[in-house]
């Protein structure tokens, strides 16, 4: 089996379809489809989820909540690992938070 395939794109999620119950409780919505180059793609199962953290500042033993990963089987088949940041980038636009990570099309069921 191949590697997935490193993407680290910027994705668009389908408006008005974010998981509300998920957002009450402080978790990134995820939506039940994403845009990305010019196509739209369903999440049909999640598959996984899980969260990164990392310390902040100079050892003052604070670690902060990064982002929050989603491994999805797709519309079209093929596994995608998605995720969300926490925090609004420095640079760019801050409504940029989702993107795709990796694509894994070896184990699609076409």
């Amino acid at each position: 089996m191949a590697n997935p395939e490193l993407i680290s794109e910027p994705i668009t999620p389908f408006a008005g379809t974010s998981d509300a119950s998920a957002m009450a409780r402080g978790e990134p919505g995820l939506p039940k489809a994403f845009a990305w180059r010019g196509r739209t793609y369903a999440i049909l199962q999640l598959l996984e989820k899980w969260k990164h953290s990392s310390p902040e500042g100079g050892g003052a033993g604070e670690v902060y909540l990064r982002r929050h990963y989603f491994k999805l089987r797709m519309s079209d088949g093929a596994i995608w690992t998605i995720y969300f940041t926490r925090q609004t980038p420095r640079t760019g636009n801050p409504k940029k938070r989702w993107f795709l990570y990796t694509i894994d099309e070896d184990q699609s069921d076409h």
